[in-house]
């Protein structure tokens, strides 16, 4: 597997070599001496599995105090996956990455703990499966809006169509507003 830092060096692209033929496919998604070798924790706790229809757009979530770092990847259709830089001593605070996972190219983001994270997705369905450092704990769940003006993140909307929200995500706060890391 190959890993390689993004524009936030401290989140990481997976994409892992994957061995295809007429049958099928094989891959590694997940290889202990290999994270370890990256600086990638090898401990997870949890795993969840989300499916979303087109135009859901989940996010931007993290928690406060027993916070997650999230290792995901897509096993049906596409997302624009996100992650914010909000560890507010860093000096890339604010700053956003996205990137495109799909099933079809196989890739995973790593998003360490002092990010939040959200996606979009673009494809009819999407299936994400992601695991996770610490535990859900929804008493310190905190929500960014994903339409923050001062983060100013490029989602690939659907053309006239809003994004299909959770009330949680459309009561969520601006970079400004929101408790965050120091």
């Amino acid at each position: 597997m190959q890993i390689t830092p993004t524009s936030l060096p401290e989140v990481l692209l997976i994409e892992p070599h994957v061995f295809g033929d007429d049958r099928g496919f094989f891959m590694e998604t997940f290889q202990a001496r290999k994270f370890v070798e990256a600086g990638l924790p090898t401990t997870f706790v949890q795993d969840n599995h989300s499916r979303s229809r087109q135009g859901t757009l989940r996010g931007l979530h993290y928690q406060i105090q027993q916070a997650q770092g999230k290792l995901l990847r897509v096993i049906i259709g596409e997302i624009f996956d996100i992650a914010v830089d909000i560890r507010r001593s860093s000096a890339t605070f604010g700053r956003w990455v996205g990137i495109f996972l799909s099933a079809q190219n196989k890739r995973q983001l790593w998003v360490p703990s002092g990010f939040s994270h959200g996606f979009y997705v673009t494809s009819e369905w999407a299936e994400v499966l992601y695991k996770t450092t610490d535990f859900y704990a929804p008493e310190w769940e905190r929500t960014i809006r994903w339409d923050d003006p001062d983060l100013g993140i490029e989602w690939p909307l659907l053309e006239g169509q809003p994004p299909l929200l959770s009330a949680k995500d459309a009561q969520g706060k601006t970079l400004r507003e929101a408790e965050i890391f120091d």
